[in-house]
């Protein structure tokens, strides 16, 4: 991907800092399921809520640098910032030729643990969104992690391809869509309900599209590409194919790889927001 430096003033980058609120969840069997809840995840406030309430625990105390971040890091943090701000910049663009206004989020990358509105979270969560503070949160090495344990084939596209999606959270409780998600869950059954989630986060992936699609002079040769292989290694299927041997349809909650590549590309190509009603598309 092309990229030129950009700064946002919405941008955390709280890497080698320690304090500040500690996360007690951990890698084991409980990062394990909320990675598998999670990855490429939603809203923390409705998707890993009741985890963290029940197995949390939360130490303040003031932030302090345990570390310098080397080179590759901080290069890897300004490209994660930069394209924050591609993403802030292409939807103030969309919100106003709908003759609305966007309201930029924030966006925080993270060592190991994090306080955030919606708890406390660890590296195990994956990316995700928090609506309470209205904040993305990141720790980069996720995206070792993705190619390693779950087979993509990596890239800085991929990156810039989660930033969209989490982005796409962010227009999803600016657009009210998630907070009705929200009331129609509490009166469906889980199977219905985990439907509604998995229209909820391909809408993202759409989204998602519809950012790449507004910043195509941004794109070099094979970035579509490691965003959808992304996509893919990411699909409900595939994870629970990897991790168990087993396909249980009835429990995603995010989309199988083919719908995750599917409603990415429809928003790449057509590049209107107007075409990501992926309920309409799947409920009926």
């Amino acid at each position: 991907m092309k990229w030129l430096k950009q700064d946002s003033g919405n941008f955390e980058d709280r890497r080698g800092m320690s304090g500040g609120g500690k996360a007690i969840l951990g890698g084991g069997a409980i990062g394990i399921i909320i990675i598998l809840l999670n990855i490429f995840g939603g809203e923390t406030g409705q998707s890993i809520g009741n985890i963290l309430q029940q197995t949390q625990g939360t130490e303040t105390g003031e932030q302090t640098k345990t570390r310098e971040l080397s080179a590759e890091e901080k290069e890897l943090g300004d490209f994660a910032e930069s394209c924050f701000v591609y993403n802030t910049k292409t939807w103030t663009t969309i919100f106003d030729e709908n003759n609305m206004t966007f309201e930029e989020p924030g966006m925080v990358l993270f060592d190991d643990g994090v306080e955030t509105s919606c708890g406390s979270a660890t590296s195990a969560a994956g990316p995700f969104y928090c609506p309470g503070d209205k904040k993305i949160y990141m720790d980069l090495r996720f995206f070792e992690e993705l190619k390693t344990r779950f087979g993509a084939q990596g890239g800085d596209f991929a990156i810039a391809y989660v930033i969209a999606h989490e982005m796409g959270h962010h227009i999803q409780t600016v657009l009210g869509t998630s907070g009705k998600v929200r009331q129609l869950q509490q009166n469906k059954s889980e199977t219905e309900a985990n439907k509604l989630s998995v229209c909820l986060e391909l809408q993202a992936d759409f989204y998602a599209g519809v950012w790449a699609h507004y910043n195509k002079e941004l794109l070099e040769e094979g970035d579509i590409e490691e965003a959808l292989s992304a996509a893919n290694a990411v699909g409900d299927d595939a994870i629970q194919s990897k991790m168990s041997g087993q396909v249980q349809p009835d429990t995603f909650t995010h989309g199988t790889s083919e719908q995750r590549m599917y409603w990415f590309k429809k928003g790449f190509i057509s590049g209107d927001i107007k075409q990501g009603d992926t309920f309409s598309a799947l409920m009926d």
